[in-house]
């Protein structure tokens, strides 16, 4: 079997920046799309060594029973959502092989300094080969691996990524309409305001998805809901104390 690899989704951001990153780095890929014509994908998937579903969680399953019946025994089927229990299993299920998940911590259009992390969720039957191939490819790219579990890859996105979005819709919902409250507005806001014009004018039924797929979103609301009632109770110095955690000096 050959070193080459195979885009799923090859006209979609992330795997046509994928794709791009890879042939300058000097790899063998190639790369398909809809409408995944079964000639087109028995051709692209003949002897590959990774297929790399890059497209989104919701239709994950359907293209990968699409895409695997076309790959050879030995080839690691792998993805980039942004969840990883689901998909993992979805996975798992419609291919024999090894599989290995993984998660770009970052968007389609990095900024050339930006540091380029990739979580590697590796299934249970792909071994150590398996493995090391997935994060040369990505190390090719300047990105940086690290291995997790898919559990806990959900329970950090759940927090991160996604508690950061219900948070900012609810709170940008709560005076919404008030028009009586913007001749108040601070530089503060502002920020906080055009921090959030993306995530919620652009990317917001994205995340929307995400929240949904992840199974660890409402443990992370709930969580955040707690925290919520103590600021409710009057103990905001106390919430200052702990937040300020993320700004600790090192050692």
């Amino acid at each position: 079997m050959s070193d080459r690899i195979v885009i799923v989704g090859r006209r979609g951001r992330m795997g046509a920046m994928l794709l791009e990153r890879l042939g300058v780095a000097g790899c063998a890929v190639t790369g398909v799309d809809q409408p995944l014509e079964e000639a087109e994908v028995a051709e692209a998937c003949r002897g590959a060594a990774l297929v790399l579903l890059c497209v989104p969680a919701a239709v994950l399953e359907r293209v990968a029973a699409r895409i695997t019946p076309h790959m050879g025994s030995d080839a690691v089927l792998a993805d980039i959502t942004s969840v990883k229990v689901r998909p993992m299993e979805v996975m798992e299920h419609v291919w024999p092989g090894p599989v290995v998940g993984t998660h770009p911590l970052f968007g389609p259009c990095p900024a050339p300094d930006m540091e380029l992390p990739v979580a590697v969720t590796p299934g249970a039957r792909a071994g150590e080969s398996d493995i090391a191939f997935v994060e040369r490819m990505f190390a090719r790219m300047g990105c940086r691996t690290f291995l997790s579990t898919a559990a806990l890859h959900d329970e950090a996105m759940a927090a991160i990524q996604g508690l950061n979005f219900i948070s900012s819709v609810a709170y940008f919902a709560t005076f919404a309409g008030r028009e009586d409250l913007l001749p108040f507005i601070t530089p503060s806001f502002r920020r906080r305001q055009e921090a959030a014009r993306k995530l919620l004018t652009e990317d917001a039924e994205l995340f929307e998805g995400l929240v949904e797929a992840n199974p660890f979103s409402q443990d992370a609301v709930r969580r955040f809901r707690r925290f919520l009632s103590l600021a409710a109770a009057g103990d905001v110095s106390l919430l200052a104390d702990r937040a300020r955690w993320w700004w600790k000096e090192p050692g």
